[in-house]
C-alpha cells in the first residue's frame, strides 16, 4: 500500500482517492481532516503526477499551513517545490503584487493596513467629512465597511437605505480613495481587489485558472461570499475543487462566514462526490452521543452518524452551582480531585461564552494558587476598559496619583493632548503638587494662575469638577454606586461600546467588573486592595503545566483530555443577543456542540442558579441545550429536576453565598477615608459627609442591598402588568416565595421571560 494511504480509515481512503473533479468532504470533528487533506495533496502528486505548481491549497490560519506543509515535506521526504500553500489573505496578496501592472490605484509596493491603521484612516475621513466620532463610532464604521467587502460590494454599489447607512457610504467612499493615495490595502482588499481583477480581466484569471488546476480549501465553512467568488472563479476552468468543511462547525458569521456556502458548493457541483467522514479519533461515544443530540436539532445541515472506536466513556456530568462564585469554586475543587486520578493541569480547559466570564475562575484558580493560562484573550485585570475603571476608582481614593492620572485624564477624549498634559506636569511641580491636585486647585479655586489657554483650560476644569465631585460623595457611597456615577459622567459606555462584537464584550468586562463593586460591604480601599492583589498575582510567570481557559470561539481547532463547560444558562449560552433570530440561535448551538467536541475523556457542564448580569444578580434558567442531552448519557439527574433542586437548596442557604464559597472583603467595619478638597493650595482631608444615596444609573436600576425580610406570601400574581427599569413592561406569569426572597417570572415585551428576585427588581405594578 502506498504511503500516503496506511493508517486511512475506508470514508479518508475514499475522499483521498477521488477522481479528479468537484468533491466535497463533509468531516466531522476530530475525524483526521487535515490528514485527509496532506494525503489528498500527495496522492494528486504521486499516484496522477499533478505537478505541484499546478496545485493551490488553501487554509485560514498560518498554523494550519504550516503543518500542512510539513507533513507533506514528512511524506516525501522532500518540500513540495512549486506548491502553493497559505491562507486565503497571503495568496491573493502574491497574485496581487504580480499583478500591480493591472491594478489601477497600487503599485508593487502597496502596504498592508492593519486594525490599527484602518482606524486611524477611519478617524481621519470622519474629521475631513465633519462628523462627531462619538455619534458615529470609527470601530463601528470600519465593521460595516469590511462587512460590504465580504459581500463585494464596493463604494460606487453601497446602497444607503438610512442615515447611518448613508453615513457608512460616505465614509467608505473617503476611506477607500485615502488607502489608495496611501497605496494601501486592508485585509478585505486583497479578497476584495483580487475578486474583482478577475472579474475585469478575464485572460489575467486564464493565467491563474491554468496554473491552479487543482485546488483545495480547508474550512470551507467559514468562507464568506468574496472567498467563496473567489474559489468559483479559480476553479471554473477545470472544476478540479477538493472542499473540506463542517456546516455544524461554522461559529464565525460575525466574521462574515457563511455556512450556507457548502450548500451553494452542491448546487454549483450537483455531479461533486460527497464523502462524510464520521470516524472520531479524539471522544469518547458517550461524548460523540451528546454533542449529535445537542445538533441535531439544528436544520440545513447534513446529518453525520459520529462514530468512535473508544466505545463507552464516562458519563458527562452536568452540575448546578448556586451563583457564579460556587461555581468557580467547584471547578477547582473537581479539577483538585482529576489532578489526583493522574491528569495533569496541561489536561484540562475551561471554556465560557464570553470573555467576561473568565474574572471568576480567574480568581478562583489564585485562590486555589493554581495555575492557569488564558487563550485568546488577555487577562481580565490586564483589559484596557477594566484597567481604566480602576485607574479612576484609584484616582478618587487618591487624587496624588499620577500613574491613573495620566492614564485617564483623555479617557474618554476630552479635548486634553500631549502639550496641555505636561503643561499640567511641569506646573503641577513648580508648585509642589502631582497632576491630580492641580486640576482640583483648577476646580476649586477661581483666582488660580495657571498658564493654560482657555481650551484647555475649560477641558481640565471640566475634568477637576467631576474628579472634586466624585471625591465629595467618596465617603457618603459605595463602590457600587460611585462606580455608576463615574460611569455616567464620563459617559464611558458611549466611548467602550460602539455597537461591534467587540465593543460589546469590552463593555460586559465593565460590568463585570462592575459586579465585584456592587459587594456593599467593601469600602473603595479595600476594593481596591482585592483588585490589586488578585492582578499582581496575573504577573506571575505562568508554569509549563497549566490548566487552560478560553472562550468557545477561541477552543476551534484544539482538543483536551478533560473540559469544563461553565455558564450554561438562558442568557449567557444560548446569548441574549440570539434569542429573536433563528440563525444567531443555530449558531450558539454549533458553538456549544464544538465546545463539547474539544473533549476527550472527561466533559463537565456547569450551570448557576443565579448569576450576576450587569452587576445585577438575578435567578437563571440552564440552557435549552442541556435538555437535549440525552438522560442515559449524563450523571446528577437531569437539569429540569435539578432545577427543583436548586429551588430547595436556595430556600436552605437563605439567599447567601454558601460558607465554602469564596468572599473577600471585611464585613464592613473600618473607617473609609475622608474625600482631599483643595483650597488655594490642595489640602487633604474634609469632615465625612452622612451616608446618602446616589441617583441610579439609567442603564442599570437595580438596588444593591436588596431588603432581606422574609415576604409572608408572594407580593405578584400572575396576570400583572409591571414595569422594571432596564427589560421595560411586561405580565407576570408567576411568582412564588423562596426563603428570604420571592422569584417573579416575567414576559418582557422586549426581552423576553425573566426569572428576578423581587428584592433586586424593584418590579413596578402598572395595575
Amino acid at each position: 500500500m502506498s504511503n500516503y494511504l496506511q493508517g486511512l480509515n475506508e470514508q479518508q481512503k475514499t475522499a483521498v482517492t477521488a477522481p479528479p473533479g468537484p468533491v466535497l468532504v463533509l468531516a466531522g470533528p476530530g475525524s483526521g481532516k487535515t490528514r485527509v487533506l496532506t494525503q489528498r495533496i500527495v496522492y494528486l502528486m504521486q499516484e496522477l503526477r499533478i505537478s505541484p505548481w499546478h496545485i493551490l491549497a488553501v487554509t485560514f490560519t498560518n498554523k494550519a499551513a504550516k503543518e500542512m506543509t510539513h507533513r507533506i515535506e514528512n511524506l516525501l521526504d522532500a518540500p513540495p517545490r512549486g506548491l502553493t500553500m497559505g491562507t486565503f489573505h497571503a495568496v491573493c496578496a502574491r497574485i496581487l503584487r504580480r499583478e500591480t501592472d493591472n491594478l489601477t490605484y497600487y503599485n508593487r509596493d502597496f502596504v498592508i493596513f492593519d486594525t490599527a491603521d484602518q482606524l486611524q484612516v477611519v478617524k481621519q475621513v470622519l474629521k475631513e467629512l465633519n462628523l462627531d466620532d462619538k455619534k458615529f463610532p470609527p470601530a463601528k464604521l470600519l465593521n460595516g465597511i469590511s462587512s460590504a467587502k465580504n459581500e463585494l460590494i464596493t463604494p460606487d454599489i453601497y446602497s444607503a437605505t438610512n442615515y447611518i447607512s448613508e453615513v457608512t457610504k460616505r465614509v467608505y467612499e473617503r476611506y477607500q480613495d485615502t488607502l489608495q493615495a496611501n497605496n494601501a490595502m486592508d485585509f478585505d482588499d486583497l479578497l476584495m481587489n483580487t475578486t474583482l481583477l478577475f472579474d475585469e480581466r478575464p485572460d489575467v484569471l486564464q493565467k491563474y485558472q491554468e496554473r491552479y488546476q487543482y485546488i483545495l480549501v480547508d474550512e470551507f465553512q467559514d468562507t464568506n461570499t468574496t472567498q467563496y467568488v473567489l474559489l468559483q472563479h479559480l476553479a471554473a476552468a477545470h472544476r478540479n475543487i477538493f472542499a473540506v468543511g463542517d456546516s455544524d462547525q461554522s461559529i464565525y458569521k460575525w466574521r462574515g462566514a457563511d455556512f450556507r456556502n457548502i450548500q451553494r458548493f452542491q448546487k454549483a457541483y450537483p455531479d461533486a462526490e460527497v464523502v462524510l467522514l464520521e470516524q472520531n479519533y479524539r471522544s469518547t461515544q458517550t461524548i460523540l452521543d451528546a454533542a449529535k443530540a445537542v445538533i441535531r436539532h439544528n436544520a440545513q445541515r447534513v446529518d453525520k452518524e459520529l462514530f468512535t472506536e473508544r466505545q463507552g466513556g464516562d458519563l458527562i456530568v452536568i452540575g448546578e452551582a448556586y451563583n457564579d462564585l460556587e461555581e468557580g469554586d467547584i471547578v477547582i475543587s473537581t479539577i483538585q480531585s482529576l489532578l489526583l486520578d493522574g491528569y495533569s493541569p496541561g489536561d484540562i480547559a475551561v471554556m465560557y461564552r464570553t470573555n467576561a466570564q473568565s474574572r471568576v475562575l480567574e480568581e478562583a484558580f489564585v485562590r486555589a494558587n493554581m495555575p492557569y493560562r488564558l487563550v485568546g484573550a488577555t487577562q481580565f485585570y490586564k483589559r484596557r476598559e477594566v484597567k481604566d475603571m480602576i485607574a479612576y476608582l484609584r484616582l478618587v481614593h487618591n487624587p496624588s496619583d499620577s500613574v491613573s492620572f495620566n492614564r485617564i485624564i483623555n479617557v474618554p477624549t476630552r479635548g486634553i493632548g500631549a502639550k496641555t498634559l505636561q503643561q499640567v506636569q511641569d506646573w503641577a511641580a513648580a508648585n509642589g503638587w502631582q497632576p491630580g491636585d492641580a486640576v482640583l486647585e483648577i476646580a476649586t479655586n477661581a483666582d488660580a494662575q495657571h498658564p493654560f489657554r482657555a481650551r484647555a483650560f475649560s477641558a481640565l476644569q471640566d475634568f477637576g469638577n467631576m474628579l472634586f465631585a466624585w471625591i465629595t460623595v467618596r465617603d457618603s457611597a459605595t463602590v457600587g454606586e460611585l462606580f455608576d456615577l463615574i460611569l455616567e459622567q464620563t459617559q464611558y459606555r458611549e466611548y467602550i461600546d460602539d455597537g461591534t462584537e467587540e465593543g460589546r464584550d469590552r463593555w460586559e468586562n465593565v460590568m463585570e467588573l462592575r459586579s465585584v463593586a456592587a459587594d456593599a460591604t467593601l469600602t473603595l480601599s479595600e476594593f481596591l486592595e482585592q483588585v490589586a492583589l488578585v492582578s499582581e498575582a496575573d504577573n506571575v510567570e505562568e508554569a509549563p503545566s497549566s490548566t487552560t481557559l478560553l472562550t468557545l470561539h477561541a477552543a476551534k481547532g484544539l482538543e483536551f483530555p478533560v473540559v469544563f463547560i461553565t455558564g450554561l444558562e438562558e442568557g449567557m449560552l444560548p446569548h441574549s443577543r440570539s434569542m429573536d433570530d433563528a440563525e444567531e440561535l443555530a449558531e450558539e448551538r454549533r458553538l456549544f456542540y464544538v465546545g463539547i467536541t474539544r473533549a476527550k475523556d472527561r466533559l463537565y457542564l456547569s450551570h448557576a442558579f443565579r448569576r450576576s448580569f450587569y452587576g445585577e444578580p438575578e435567578a437563571s434558567t440552564p440552557s435549552r441545550f442541556l435538555l437535549d442531552i440525552p438522560d442515559e448519557l449524563t450523571s446528577g439527574g437531569r437539569p429540569q429536576a435539578r432545577r427543583q433542586q436548586s429551588i430547595s437548596r436556595a430556600s436552605s442557604w437563605n439567599q447567601k453565598t454558601p460558607s465554602w464559597s469564596w468572599s473577600s472583603g471585611s464585613s464592613g467595619g473600618g473607617q473609609r477615608p475622608s474625600p482631599s478638597r483643595p483650597s488655594s493650595a490642595p489640602s487633604t482631608r474634609n469632615p465625612t459627609p452622612e451616608r446618602r444615596t446616589l441617583p441610579t444609573p439609567n442603564y442599570l436600576k437595580a438596588d444593591p442591598e436588596p431588603d432581606r425580610s422574609a415576604p409572608a406570601s408572594a407580593s405578584y400574581s400572575t396576570g400583572q402588568r409591571v414595569r422594571h427599569a432596564k427589560f421595560g413592561e411586561g405580565i407576570v406569569i408567576e411568582s412564588k416565595v423562596m426563603g428570604n426572597d420571592e422569584e417573579v417570572s416575567v414576559a418582557f415585551k422586549e426581552a423576553g421571560i425573566k426569572r428576578l428576585a423581587a428584592s433586586f427588581a424593584k418590579l413596578e405594578v402598572l395595575d
